[in-house]
C-alpha cells in the first residue's frame, strides 16, 4: 500500500474539501470531524433532507435527486457531480448507502478524487465472505468451522460437506450482509430446501447465487474489533465491543470492552487482525466481527467502513476514529502506536430509533419538542431537533445515546440516568424499550448472547 501511495504522490492526496456522501447523525459527525482538522465540507441531499439543519453549517449544501435513495444517496453520478461542481477533493461515504461498494469507490479515485475508506480491491476482498473467510486463514485468524469455498452444485457433496461440519449448520450467501441472506439448518431433512431457498433470495439479493455453509453457533455473543491502518504498514487495534444486543440481527445496544472477557484472551485475537489487515493492504478504518462461544472467536465478516457503533470505541480509546480515517486518506501517519494504546472505562450506545416500541413499526411525523441530556461523560450524536420532520423514506436511526463511566455498573446507571432524562415528542421511539432493557436483571449481569432481546421480547409480550 506504501508503493501505491509513492506512486501517486502524497501532495496529490492533499485535499482541502470534504464531500459528505450520506445523510443524518452520520453526517454530522464527519462535519465536525472534518472542521476540527481545518477542512471545508460540501454535503448533499435529497428533496426530502432539504431543511436538514447541518445543511446551514457545512460549507456548501446541495440536492442532488429526489427522496428515492436510489436516485440521490446511491447515485454514483450525481455524487461526483456533486463533488466536480463544488470542488471537493475528496468523498466520505459514511456508513450504509455506497460505504462499502467497491465499484464506487474505484470510480471515486478514477475521477481523481480521494475515496476517504479501503481501496476498492480491500471492499471486493473482504465484502465476499468466502474470499474473506480465506483471508482470514491465511493470516490465522480464528473463523467459523466449515470450508472456504462456495458449495458445489452437487446435492451429495453439499451433503458430505455438512455432515463433516455437523449439523445445526448454516447456509449464507457470499455477497450477503445485514442479516439477509442466511438460513439455519437443524437436520440433513432440510438441507435442501434450505439450500434451493437462500441461493434464490442471494440471486435476488445481491445478484450472485454463491452460497458457503458453516457450523451454527447456538448461543454466541458478538464481539466487534476496531482497526485502524495507515498507507506505511502500521495498524493497530483498539480493544474491543459488544454488539450481542439484537433484534432480527439489527444492532440495539452496543458496549466497550466486552463484558467478561480478559485482555489475555482478547489479545492474540487483536493482533491476529492487525496482521491480516497488513496481509492484505488495509488502510483506514474497518471492523472485524466475530462470534464469540466457550471462550474461542469465531471470525464471520470484516465491515470495511465506519460503524454506527464507533463512538463507544471512542469514548474508551480517547483516539477520534474519523479524525484519524481522514488523516489516512490524507496520506498521513497514524498518530499513535499499538503500545500507546490504552482503553480505560466502560461505554454504552443506545440506538435511538423512530419506530414503535412494541410493533417496531416506522413512525414518521415532526418532533414536536426535544430534550436531550447532558452532563459529564454523557454524548448524543444526531441531527434531529424539534421542528425537525422524520421522513419515512430512511432508515428509522434519528439519534446515538453514548455514555462513559469508569466501570460497567456506573456506565448503565449512567445511561439509566440519560434514557430517562431524554425525551422526544411528536413521533414515536424505541425510548421505552431502552429503559426497560437498562433495568433488566439479566443484562446488567453482562455476557447475553446474540439470542437474548428477541427472547426477552417475546416473554415481555406473553406476560
Amino acid at each position: 500500500m506504501a508503493e501505491s501511495f509513492d506512486k501517486v504522490g502524497l501532495a496529490e492526496r492533499r485535499f482541502d474539501t470534504v464531500l459528505i456522501a450520506n445523510r443524518g447523525e452520520i453526517a454530522v459527525r464527519i462535519q465536525r470531524a472534518c472542521r476540527e482538522l481545518g477542512l471545508k465540507t460540501t454535503a448533499i441531499c435529497s428533496e426530502a433532507d432539504r431543511q436538514a439543519a447541518y445543511g446551514k453549517t457545512v460549507d456548501c449544501f446541495l440536492c442532488i435527486g429526489p427522496a428515492n435513495a436510489a436516485r440521490s444517496y446511491l447515485n454514483p453520478d450525481a455524487i461526483l457531480l456533486a463533488a466536480q461542481l463544488t470542488g471537493a477533493g475528496a468523498i466520505h461515504p459514511g456508513y450504509g448507502f455506497l460505504s462499502e461498494n467497491a465499484a464506487f469507490a474505484e470510480v471515486v479515485e478514477m475521477a481523481g478524487l480521494v475515496f476517504i475508506g479501503p481501496e476498492a480491491s480491500s471492499i471486493a476482498t473482504m465484502g465476499d465472505k468466502i474470499s474473506a473467510k480465506r483471508a482470514m486463514i491465511a493470516a490465522c485468524v480464528p473463523c467459523v468451522p466449515g470450508p472456504d469455498t462456495a458449495l458445489p452444485d452437487d446435492p451429495s457433496s453439499i451433503e458430505r460437506i455438512a455432515l463433516e461440519i455437523g449439523y445445526p449448520v448454516i447456509i449464507k450467501a457470499a455477497g450477503g450482509g445485514g442479516g439477509r441472506g442466511m438460513r439455519v439448518v437443524p437436520d440433513a431433512g432440510s438441507l435442501h430446501e434450505a439450500i434451493a431457498l437462500t441461493r434464490e433470495e442471494a440471486r435476488q439479493a445481491f445478484g450472485s447465487p454463491a452460497l458457503y455453509m458453516e457450523k451454527f453457533l447456538q448461543h454466541p455473543r458478538h464481539i466487534e474489533i476496531q482497526v485502524l491502518c495507515d498507507t506505511y504498514g502500521n495498524a493497530i487495534w483498539l480493544g474491543h465491543r459488544d454488539c450481542s444486543m439484537q433484534r432480527r440481527h439489527q444492532k440495539v445496544v452496543e458496549e466497550a470492552p466486552a463484558p467478561g472477557i480478559s485482555p489475555e484472551t482478547i489479545k492474540p485475537v487483536g493482533m491476529a487482525c492487525v496482521e491480516a489487515c497488513r496481509q492484505i493492504g488495509y488502510r483506514g478504518v474497518g471492523t472485524f466481527e466475530f462470534l464469540y462461544e466457550n471462550d474461542a472467536f469465531y471470525f464471520i465478516e470484516m465491515n470495511t467502513r465506519l460503524q454506527v457503533e464507533h463512538p463507544v470505541t471512542e469514548m474508551t480509546s480517547g483516539i477520534d476514529i474519523v479524525r484519524a480515517q481522514i488523516q489516512v486518506a490524507q496520506g498521513l501517519p497514524l498518530e499513535t502506536a499499538q503500545d500507546d494504546v490504552t482503553c480505560t472505562g466502560h461505554s454504552f450506545e443506545c440506538r435511538i430509533n423512530a419506530e414503535d416500541p412494541e410493533s417496531f413499526l416506522p413512525s414518521a411525523g415532526t418532533i414536536s419538542d426535544l430534550v436531550l441530556p447532558e452532563g459529564p461523560g454523557i454524548r448524543v450524536d444526531t441531527h434531529i431537533h424539534a421542528g425537525y420532520r422524520i421522513s419515512p423514506y430512511y432508515d428509522s436511526l434519528i439519534a446515538k445515546l453514548i455514555v462513559h463511566a469508569p466501570n460497567r455498573a456506573e456506565a448503565m446507571a449512567k445511561m439509566r440516568e440519560a434514557l430517562a432524562a431524554t425525551r422526544i415528542e411528536g413521533i414515536s421511539t424505541n425510548l421505552p424499550l431502552l429503559r426497560a432493557l437498562f433495568d433488566d436483571e439479566g443484562f446488567a449481569r453482562g455476557g447475553t448472547d446474540i439470542h437474548y432481546l428477541e427472547q426477552w421480547l417475546q416473554h415481555r409480550r406473553a406476560a
